[in-house]
């Protein structure tokens, strides 16, 4: 009587969310037909966050204030024609200032990004703002260590966070720098796995932050196999270090994930230096997350697609998009833009493989054109459209990045940063292969089966 109770006050709760009807439906049948797992998966999985704050409006804009006077000289007023309705979505959902008079450096290796990152922190002065979804205990990770440990002892404030979930094998790690004087925070902090829905919600991005003056965002975690690659070959990633006035950007996403872990308000204008133009690029920094009303990144994805005139091309790691994003990308094709998609040719984990697969035939058939790579695991998460726009950042092309995890992305307007990263593209395309539609098709009927029955699983890969 009494699961019945909690079963019928569950059902009822998930109607009166007012969510998607076929998600809605879902968990009913889920809840009636699997009542004990079904409130545990509900539990972990089903429950929304987006009538949830990070910080308080107070506190955000108390932030976004001091980015916005940071970047005051430099906060575009006129934007292209051709991405203005992109800029104002960014800016109307989730606040981010268009900045001008900035300069990105783009890494598409680990080691040169690893070094350059590593010398700017031995420069820090005042602050290091260190921020990764991964950051492992091996001989890759220990040499960032030594350097935020000393830093940190030599004065500098040095603040650390890490995604609990994902680095919950080093914690020990942590303590350690923790006792050298590194401010640790880890983001959703796990205690008792059992005691918290939030454990299903991973903050993924990579955002470092050093003096205010320098960043750095991008898909690149901090772990030994990104320099040396793993068995199926090289680690591809894409990453991009900032200099200029949008840092402030940078530096705002991360006191509010600081503010909402540790509950601290890093207000100080100190952390919000005046920075001259180092470039000429305009940029945006957008963020995204369970919590809020918006799914800003996704939305800035989906005007992307459909604003592309002549072609787009992304690069993904994961391939499980929500029905918006997947009507998008076919609508575009069949529109006659030259749609490329590129992922890699063996994935790191089975289930989800097999779940991407599952949505090729359909984006085949409407035109869309599909590359593996074989080189190794494409890691990188880039969209270039129409050498006008470019999307750098830490989201997948799919519903975990969309709908479960906070995610930060750079979006630049600039036609030399866009051909760049259009050639970068296309030189990738050469450790690559296009798929065949015939071919696919005529695939073993049991494999079509397997990433069909992979692809029910969608919402919790």
């Amino acid at each position: 009587m009494f699961l019945a109770v909690v079963l019928l006050s569950v059902i009822i709760l998930e109607i009166a969310e007012n969510g998607k009807p076929i998600h809605t439906l879902a968990w009913i049948l889920v809840l009636i037909f699997l009542p004990g797992i079904g409130l545990v998966l509900y539990f972990y999985f089903g429950r929304d966050r987006k009538n949830r704050r990070m910080v308080s409006a107070e506190d955000l804009d108390r932030l976004q204030g001091l980015s916005s006077r940071a970047c005051a000289e430099r906060i575009c007023r006129e934007f292209p024609d051709s991405q203005r309705n992109l800029i104002t979505l960014l800016h109307t959902a989730n606040q981010a200032l268009p900045v001008s008079g900035n300069d990105v450096r783009v890494y598409t290796d680990f080691p040169s990004m690893y070094s350059d990152l590593l010398a700017d922190l031995e420069s820090a002065q005042h602050h290091i703002h260190f921020q990764f979804f991964k950051f492992e205990d091996d001989e890759t990770g220990r040499r960032a260590e030594e350097i935020l440990a000393r830093k940190a002892q030599e004065g500098v404030e040095v603040r650390l966070q890490i995604d609990d979930l994902a680095n919950l094998t080093r914690r020990k790690f942590y303590r350690r720098m923790g006792k050298k004087g590194v401010l640790v925070e880890p983001f959703f902090r796990v205690r008792l796995l059992l005691l918290s829905s939030d454990t299903n919600y991973r903050n993924h991005r990579k955002n470092v932050v050093i003096d205010g003056r320098i960043g750095y965002t991008g898909g690149m975690n901090i772990a030994k196999r990104y320099a040396t690659g793993i068995l199926s070959g090289i680690w591809r990633d894409t990453h991009i270090r900032v200099t200029g006035p949008v840092v402030a950007e940078l530096q705002t996403a991360f006191l509010v994930d600081w503010k909402f872990s540790t509950k601290q308000l890093l207000d100080n204008p100190v952390y919000y230096p005046s920075v001259p133009a180092e470039g000429d690029l305009l940029m945006q920094i957008a963020t995204s997350g369970p919590m809020g009303e918006f799914r800003v990144i996704m939305q800035a994805m989906l005007r992307m697609l459909t604003q592309a005139r002549n072609f787009i091309y992304i690069q993904t790691p994961y391939f499980i998009p929500n029905e918006p994003v997947l009507y998008a990308l076919r609508n575009a094709a069949l529109s006659g833009v030259d749609v490329r998609l590129m992922l890699p040719a063996r994935g790191d984990f089975f289930l989800v493989t097999w779940a991407s697969r599952s949505y090729i035939k359909e984006i085949l058939d409407a035109g869309v054109k599909v590359c593996y790579y074989d080189k190794g695991f494409m890691h990188a998460k880039t969209i270039v459209a129409d050498d006008e726009v470019v999307s750098i950042g830490s989201t997948n092309l799919d519903i975990r990045s969309f709908e479960q995890d906070f995610e930060i992305n750079a979006f630049i307007y600039d036609r030399a940063m866009a051909v760049r990263m259009r050639k970068i593209f296309e030189l990738d395309e050469q450790d690559g292969h296009y798929v065949d539609p015939q071919s696919w098709k005529s695939r073993p009927a049991l494999t079509r089966f397997e990433e069909s029955f992979a692809r029910l699983f969608s919402p919790l890969l």
